[in-house]
């Protein structure tokens, strides 16, 4: 078997090399995205595996089509940079990765505290040696009720290790899970708009959910909500947000993802202009966070994405199916 690996980062290479040796298969990798200028890595591939920047449209397909590949597999839980439906019509066996919760709901709570206790600010101080309090004040999460929308793997762990803060959690989801209940309580999604002070985004990007948090939405919320988003940009306007920033109706808000980041999050641009204005804008308000796409990057999920990625290529080499085939 041949597997083809576009988007290698630093940290796979070990994992890679360790899969390649134990289960005697060819691999090849290069670090950049499979595109019209790497694409020839794939001839007499069985399988390839790409990361979140790799678009696999229609036109792209059909060249890999070409050159024999038969599985193809994101080393991502999201899978909106495949054209899934055309790559199925071309008999593609498709699949993406799960990796534990843990670390995204970790994060996701590390920015709701940094927010309520207004960090950013206090550490722009520390570098000018002000240590002054006035405007500092903070807020704590037991006197807070928290909204969570989706109550999937993530937002479940994020909901439970939330219980442990004393605070009031409200949430949302189209379809209940009974193991939530013993630490929130499920409402419908104008009542958790309505009655949140912070709110954490946990669904995944499907039509329905597209701009679920817009101006509309916005404005059901309490006066100085906090916005958490460690899942996709689509699922807010942008626009709205900023608006809600400007006139101050969001107290704060917290993004580990943004729109059109593909080609700024991961790469280094310390001597460039970044080209992406409402990023640009948004950053310096001293209620606004933005984290790199990060919330998913620690040693064990890094570890499990990948060698989930390469082992579902090697099930649907062998058995013709995975336990992740979307």
């Amino acid at each position: 078997m041949k597997i083809a690996v576009f988007e290698k980062r630093p940290y796979e290479e070990s994992i890679i090399k360790e899969f390649q040796t134990k289960n005697g298969i060819e691999i090849v990798s290069t670090d950049e995205i499979l595109d019209e200028k790497t694409i020839d890595l794939c001839k007499n591939a069985d399988a390839i595996t790409t990361l979140g920047f790799s678009k696999l449209d229609k036109e792209l397909l059909d060249k890999i089509k070409d050159y024999g590949v038969k599985y193809i597999s994101t080393r991502t839980i999201g899978y909106n940079h495949y054209d899934l439906d055309y790559a199925k019509k071309l008999g593609f066996k498709v699949c993406n990765v799960t990796y534990a919760p843990n670390g995204v709901a970790d994060f996701t709570i590390m920015l709701m505290l940094l927010t309520i206790r207004k960090y950013k600010p206090a550490m722009w101080r520390q570098n000018v040696n002000d240590y002054t309090l006035n405007g500092l004040m903070g807020k704590e999460m037991r006197h807070m009720t928290v909204g969570v929308i989706g109550t999937g793997r993530i937002g479940y762990t994020v909901i439970k290790n939330l219980s442990g803060f004393g605070c009031k959690i409200l949430a949302y989801d189209k379809y209940q899970n009974n193991s939530v209940k013993e630490f929130a309580e499920y409402v419908d999604f104008d009542k958790l708009l309505k009655e949140s002070d912070i709110i954490t985004i946990h669904v995944p990007l499907t039509p329905e959910n597209k701009e679920i948090i817009n101006k509309n939405s916005i404005s059901k919320m309490k006066d100085g909500v906090v916005i958490v988003n460690t899942a996709r940009s689509e699922l807010t306007n942008i626009q709205d947000l900023i608006e809600g920033i400007e006139t101050q109706k969001i107290g704060a808000l917290a993004l580990d993802v943004f729109d059109n980041e593909d080609e700024i999050y991961h790469h280094y641009f310390s001597t460039d202009i970044i080209k992406n204005r409402d990023m640009a804008y948004l950053r310096q308000f001293p209620n606004v966070i933005l984290t790199q796409h990060m919330a998913f990057f620690t040693d064990s999920a890094v570890n499990e994405m990948i060698i989930n990625s390469l082992n579902n290529l090697l099930d649907f080499y062998n058995t013709g199916t995975c336990k992740n085939e979307l």
